[in-house]
């Protein structure tokens, strides 16, 4: 079976003068394998296609992708967006009274998934035409029968969070307190606006409110109303790592027996939240495959080893281990910079800062709530803020990627590296584009790239930069698994080889863990007070945090990731009487 896909986003027929066709077999000998119509984009008969890769090839903007698969998932074809369009095969079934994850790359196919569960999209199995009666028929005798004839006869209710919640602005209206009371069926608005930290955003309207408080006001609206079906859409992004584990706890309570479906990048919260977890593998915008059902552990140890035993499949050429890193001895180590106490305040704002050392080829995580002072400690490190009180001994040269991001550029990224220097750089293209894969935004325009594309090229060229310090605010966000994992092979890489500091700032706990050395750990009042501690071993440091936040975590004792406890479980009380919150 022949997949054959042409991005139309990248194809740029004017500026190629058709390389594909000039280049074809199958155009050379007489045949429309390749065709194309005046002012239009090239289309290609699968029919036709020998699959010999040659267009792939010798198109400059990387816009074909030819991929050969087993015949027999032909049979397995869910969905397919048109001629040459992205296909899905397989689907995840729901499961009474349990917690469904999915896990996959960007761009195989999950919220694909996720509009055909909520009965928005009706598949059509590859053809024109797409009808729920066709779905019972090609599912008849399968647990996806009885779960799409109860979702289309109307039996199954299903309240969906989306993805995208910047946009809820634009469709729902009145406070937040006005939204919540008006979709709350199970009476406890209140107790919800105080457990997601709502309360004080009661009498804004959703346009004034932030990313993070627009997360935890979709979520709370989801879970208040009565339905057969949760299917919650990445419900961890933009919140700091305190909020994602309320919400998770909050998620757990309330979603009781029901059928729950979740799509998150964030092993940690997904490993504490789903009960069997369905990996998603395939070519990104080309095809998706949904694996079968496993136990969530097993399935992310899977995912993390990139084979699926049960399918015999390789999604990726190598394996991911998390390392017990022992505390460093800092005299074996050549010390880069030395910083006082510091103290810094802003209007009803005041962050106090504990005297500390960074040194030489190490990476430090930096850990704790949003408004806590971490972005304005490492605009200090970086030299953009002053502290009122104590500055750094001493000055490095700093590459600095802040936490958000402006896509102010008005050419493609192939011509921001250009201008930058880093194009042709033997060092920047071997280490740095070719692992996150910029190859493929190359022709993009800077202004036109998704969160997760802006943040891949803002992250890229912070480490391109000739530094002795890189300082990055939130590199994770926006960015899928997949991506994350890349992100933190090439900062360690980068830090050791070019033996640079490596500051990191970012939610995600196995992030942290993988990329750390040492952390700091900041904590106060969000919004009024700021604590930092100076840098210390990650088991202290994560000890520290995570008592705070009464969380304990173990770890897998295939892939040494770390995992979040059930509260209350034997391990919890255990670890909790010892004082190990953080198991090493």
């Amino acid at each position: 079976m022949r997949v054959a896909v042409l991005h139309r986003s990248r194809c740029q027929p004017r500026k190629c003068a058709l390389e594909c066709m000039r280049f074809c077999p199958g155009v050379r000998m007489g045949e429309e394998t390749i065709k194309i119509e005046e002012g239009s984009k090239p289309e290609i008969s699968e029919l036709l296609c020998t699959g010999c890769g040659i267009c792939t090839k010798k198109c400059p903007f990387e816009a074909i992708s030819i991929v050969n698969l087993p015949d027999e998932l032909g049979e397995e074809k869910v969905h397919q967006y048109g001629q040459n369009g992205f296909r899905l095969f397989r689907l995840p079934c729901p499961e009474e009274g349990r917690v469904t994850g999915i896990l996959g790359e960007n761009g195989t196919g999950k919220s694909t998934i996720l509009r055909i569960l909520s009965g928005e999209l009706v598949p059509n199995f590859g053809g024109e035409e797409a009808s729920r009666e066709e779905v019972l028929r090609r599912f008849a005798g399968r647990a996806l029968h009885t779960y799409f004839s109860a979702l289309y006869s109307g039996e199954l209710r299903v309240v969906r969070k989306p993805q995208h919640v910047d946009a809820l602005p634009k469709v729902v209206r009145g406070t937040v307190g006005e939204v919540l009371q008006r979709v709350d069926e199970r009476g406890m608005w209140r107790e919800v606006a105080e457990r997601l930290e709502l309360v004080h955003a009661l009498d804004r309207k959703p346009g004034e409110l932030s990313g993070g408080e627009l997360q935890r006001l979709a979520v709370g609206a989801a879970l208040l109303r009565e339905a057969d079906v949760y299917i919650l859409d990445e419900p961890s992004s933009y919140l700091d790592v305190v909020q994602r584990l309320r919400v998770a706890r909050l998620i757990h309570e309330l979603a009781g027996d029901r059928r729950v479906v979740i799509v998150e990048h964030d092993l940690v919260v997904l490993d504490y939240l789903a009960e069997r977890v369905h990996v998603v593998y395939g070519v990104p915008g080309v095809y998706g495959i949904v694996s079968g059902a496993r136990g969530v552990r097993r399935g992310i140890n899977a995912y993390l080893r990139g084979y699926l035993r049960e399918e015999n499949v390789r999604i990726r050429g190598e394996e991911l281990r998390f390392e017990v890193r022992p505390p460093a001895q800092g005299e074996e180590r050549e010390l880069m910079l030395a910083y006082p106490r510091m103290r810094k305040s802003y209007d009803g704002f005041r962050l106090e800062v504990d005297g500390g050392e960074l040194y030489r080829g190490e990476v430090v995580g930096v850990l704790g709530a949003n408004a806590t002072g971490k972005s304005t400690f490492v605009k200090i490190l970086a030299g953009v803020v002053e502290a009122d009180e104590g500055m750094p001994e001493g000055t490095l040269r700093v590459s600095y990627k802040p936490q958000y991001l402006s896509a102010s550029f008005g050419g493609t990224v192939e011509e921001l590296l250009a201008r930058l220097g880093l194009a042709g750089d033997s060092f920047f293209e071997s280490e740095i584009s070719r692992p996150l894969a910029l190859s493929r935004l190359a022709q993009k325009s800077v202004q036109e790239l998704s969160g997760g594309e802006l943040q891949l090229v803002a992250v890229a060229t912070c480490l391109g930069r000739e530094a002795e310090a890189y300082l990055l605010d939130e590199p994770s966000a926006y960015l899928d698994v997949e991506h994350r994992l890349r992100l933190a092979r090439v900062v360690r890489r980068v830090v050791e080889k070019r033996e640079a500091l490596g500051i990191v700032v970012d939610h995600d706990l196995l992030f942290i863990d993988y990329i750390s050395d040492r952390a700091m750990v900041f904590s106060g009042v969000p919004g009024r007070q700021g604590y930092a501690s100076k840098p210390m071993d990650m088991r202290s440091a994560m000890n520290l945090f995570l008592r705070e936040m009464r969380v304990t975590l173990r770890r897998d004792p295939e892939t040494g990731r770390p995992r979040v406890n059930k509260p209350g479980s034997v391990k919890d009380r255990e670890q909790m009487l010892r004082g190990e919150y953080y198991y090493a």
